[in-house]
């Protein structure tokens, strides 16, 4: 009994601490050097990764076709950015063509707490979009998300809208910031992590957030794409 009492004790502890509001959007704003230099930074590099990477986009667009003829390379969904603005993002196609339709039959076996919809064995997934979602080259068309000023390179991922009907305003804190392809989450366990978790690990990246910070995570980016962790 007393075991559960303390676990009881602290669940309602953290639970008061999501209360507490973190951030200001106005003193958020202000970071103006932080956001031009970021800003360039994601530019050149996006627009770089681009040009590099279009001989790999070449062979991943044959593959997916040739695994999936019926959908295309591409997929798209609306997702919340900076400030709850709705932007198109963009991955490879890792999933069959009627995935969202099939997702209303499999919202019961969601895996994770909270906001968000993971399934280790999600039945939607193809051959080719397994191995893509693996090492994550599903997400490198958001390279044209951060070329054209939707997302950065390193910030909290966007949530999707159905996603934000179940946010308190703690959570809502996420996006006072612009979403990015990776981020504090993704190289922290990613899948193994609940919503509540991500939301503390996106809050947390906010406060510390610098040029230094987001190097930081992109080189644990990379070496996680060569090193898959439990993405998929």
């Amino acid at each position: 009994m007393e075991v559960q009492k303390q676990n009881l004790d602290k669940a309602i502890e953290v639970e008061n601490t999501r209360q507490v509001m973190l951030f200001n959007q106005a003193v958020i704003d202000q970071r103006y050097g932080y956001r031009i230099i970021k800003r360039i930074f994601d530019i050149i590099a996006s627009l770089v990764g681009l040009i590099l990477l279009s001989p790999l986009f070449l062979v991943l667009a044959i593959l997916i076709k040739t695994d999936n003829p019926a959908g295309g390379v591409f997929y798209s969904q609306t997702r919340l950015g900076l400030k709850q603005r709705t932007f198109k993002m963009y991955k490879f196609r890792s999933m069959c063509t009627d995935a969202d339709e099939k997702l209303k039959n499999l919202l019961k076996y969601n895996e994770v707490e909270g906001a968000m919809f993971k399934m280790k064995e999600d039945p939607r997934i193809t051959k080719v979009g397994k191995f893509i979602r693996k090492y994550s080259i599903d997400e490198l068309p958001q390279l044209w998300n951060v070329l054209i000023g939707d997302m950065s390179l390193v910030g909290p991922r966007p949530p999707l809208e159905r996603e934000i009907k179940e946010y308190t305003d703690y959570d809502w804190q996420r996006l006072m910031v612009k979403p990015g392809c990776t981020g504090l989450w993704q190289v922290s366990g990613r899948n193994s992590i609940g919503f509540h978790e991500m939301v503390e690990l996106d809050l947390k990246y906010i406060k510390k957030s610098s040029l230094v910070y987001d190097l930081g995570i992109l080189f644990r980016t990379i070496k996680i794409m060569i090193m898959p962790n439990d993405a998929y």
